[in-house]
């Protein structure tokens, strides 16, 4: 049982839901407040991930937790695959995905689609690689999230993440524990106007496995050749794992 099980960072009910609400709410300001929060260090963090998979060439994509679909258009530019779906269980967050990829020019290559990420509605083996960033800390079941994400990847695929984390090492772990339990929370209520979108945000970070507790949870669900990386002394880190 994994330490998200046991601390739930979230009202009681059921949580997808909840999350789906949540992010509804918060999603006309979702984009400049991730930005601004991490002084826009986050697109860096998104390009490294996609580089691991540029090696790769795939074709068809699946970004899970697409959000405003941000890794989708990234992956797109960089990558140039065939066909990207974009799956999120929040319409509010995905219909301002689908205008920024309709100004982008990107219709022909990403869709979206409303999934729920522990239930996915996609083949076996369907998908060259499957994507996420900053969005599997809010799965409702991360061991089912992982395996469904492995169940529609093709034998000889890739996963690339990338997640928030908390800094395992002095003087950062303490410096980032004062900034999420202060600024993070008050300004995401200023500028989101939900009081509670960016507490949870903070507890769900805390309370998400990671580092070598996430590797052992991808080779659970299915993967091989795991591995992570730490970025910016920790605030981020990223994986990489093959079917």
């Amino acid at each position: 049982m994994y330490q998200q099980e046991k601390i739930k960072p979230y009202n009681n009910g059921e949580k997808a839901s909840q999350v789906e609400q949540m992010f509804d709410n918060i999603a006309p300001a979702y984009d400049k407040l991730n930005h601004r929060l991490s002084w826009d260090i986050d697109k860096g963090w998104r390009r490294k991930a996609i580089r691991q998979l540029a090696p790769y060439r795939p074709q068809t994509m699946l970004d899970i937790a697409t959000g405003t679909g941000d890794f989708a258009i990234l992956a797109a530019d960089m990558l140039r695959p065939q066909k990207i779906i974009g799956a999120d269980i929040s319409e509010g967050m995905m219909q301002i995905g689908m205008q920024k990829v309709a100004a982008k020019g990107l219709d022909s290559i990403i869709s979206f689609a409303r999934e729920d990420c522990t239930k996915l509605t996609f083949a076996d083996n369907t998908f060259d690689a499957v994507t996420a960033a900053f969005g599997i800390r809010n799965f409702s079941d991360l061991d089912k999230g992982l395996a469904e994400m492995c169940r529609v990847i093709k034998p000889g695929g890739h996963l690339s993440i990338v997640e928030l984390t908390t800094p395992v090492s002095f003087p950062m772990k303490q410096l980032f524990r004062i900034y999420s339990h202060t600024v993070l929370p008050v300004y995401g209520r200023l500028v989101s106007k939900d009081p509670s979108a960016y507490s949870y945000l903070t507890k769900t970070i805390e309370a998400f496995p990671q580092g070598e507790t996430m590797v052992e949870a991808f080779k659970k669900a299915g993967f091989r050749q795991t591995s992570f990386r730490r970025l910016t002394f920790g605030i981020c880190t990223m994986y990489f794992a093959t079917k």
